[in-house]
């Protein structure tokens, strides 16, 4: 079932959820069928702006705000929806999560490996933060919208993920490492960005980037515009914002991957994808702020470093 189309076990769930008096979110016209979880949020009774929930074996944080929705998941601390106020969501989540393991969908934060482990088989894809409980350091609100810290404590490394949303998202992902020798690092916040049709959308702003193509191992330099419905898996060489075209849905979202990070686009195009099922994953593009998508850096005692991706509505 496609996540976005009613029916949708996590949007029913967070539909039923919430309950009362303050109305839906003025969807505009081209809109997709609705997704449960506006439905969750429609009929939504006077509730705390932040509120812990029990959903598919997950505690997640159900937030909802005159200026936007969202929900995390304890584990991995992993931004999962987000909807500012009068738009349609901007994340993908997939229907479906495993008993135990990742979340596909949303925001995971990759740490500290990105990717497969260079030494390790056995060790899991894309590090461990994504599949430990984070601790929520603090939460609040504002009249523009709402913020929050998550924190990780592991060995001698101590990660802060710091939210700011409203009607845009800022996610910022800090590492200080405390131990005495320098340790190999690498890390990214993968979104996988909400979309009409993946047929339907491209991304503008990568003109001129070089960069690496993974499916087909060598070099690459983007020219104009940049479709994925093949499939796509490109790390760019980009600091800056790009946008996301979606005309089905007459939007146009601004990512910025900032000036510390390397743009990754993909896509699995026809192959199969281990949790998604049927035609879900032409709902989604992923576009990444990742370091050290190649060789790892290496990290000092002591030495903190920062990722940071953002998003708002393009004008």
């Amino acid at each position: 079932m496609l996540c976005g189309q009613p029916g949708c076990p996590f949007f029913l769930w967070l539909n039923s959820f919430i309950s009362g008096t303050r109305l839906a979110m003025t969807i505009h016209d081209a809109q997709p069928p609705e997704h449960p979880l506006q439905r969750f949020f429609r009929s939504r009774r006077a509730r705390p702006v932040f509120e812990w929930e029990r959903h598919q074996l997950r505690d997640v944080l159900v937030i909802d705000h005159p200026q936007c929705q969202a929900v995390f998941s304890r584990q991995g601390a992993q931004l999962l929806h987000f909807q500012p106020q009068g738009q349609k969501p901007w994340l993908w989540c997939a229907a479906q999560w495993p008993q135990v393991g990742a979340i596909r969908g949303g925001v995971p934060v990759c740490w500290p490996w990105y990717g497969r482990h260079p030494g390790e088989s056995g060790w899991p894809a894309h590090g461990w933060a994504r599949l430990l409980d984070w601790k929520l350091i603090d939460s609040s609100e504002c009249e523009e919208g709402v913020s929050l810290h998550w924190r990780l404590q592991l060995w001698d490394w101590q990660v802060n993920l710091h939210a700011e949303l409203g009607q845009g998202m800022e996610l910022r992902l800090s590492t200080c490492h405390e131990d005495r020798e320098p340790c190999h690092f690498s890390h990214a916040l993968l979104a996988y960005w909400l979309i009409s049709d993946i047929a339907d959308v491209a991304l503008d702003g990568l003109d001129g980037a070089q960069g690496y193509d993974e499916l087909s191992r060598q070099a690459c330099w983007q020219q104009g515009e940049l479709r994925v419905a093949g499939g796509c898996q490109r790390v760019f060489e980009h600091a800056g914002s790009l946008q996301l075209q979606d005309p089905a849905w007459q939007r146009r979202l601004n990512i910025d991957t900032g000036d510390s990070a390397n743009t990754v686009v993909w896509h699995p195009g026809s192959r199969p994808l281990l949790g998604v099922g049927g035609s879900e994953a032409t709902g989604f593009v992923r576009v990444e702020a990742a370091s050290g998508t190649g060789d790892a850096f290496s990290l000092r005692p002591g030495e903190q470093v920062q990722l940071k991706l953002q998003a708002s509505l393009a004008g």
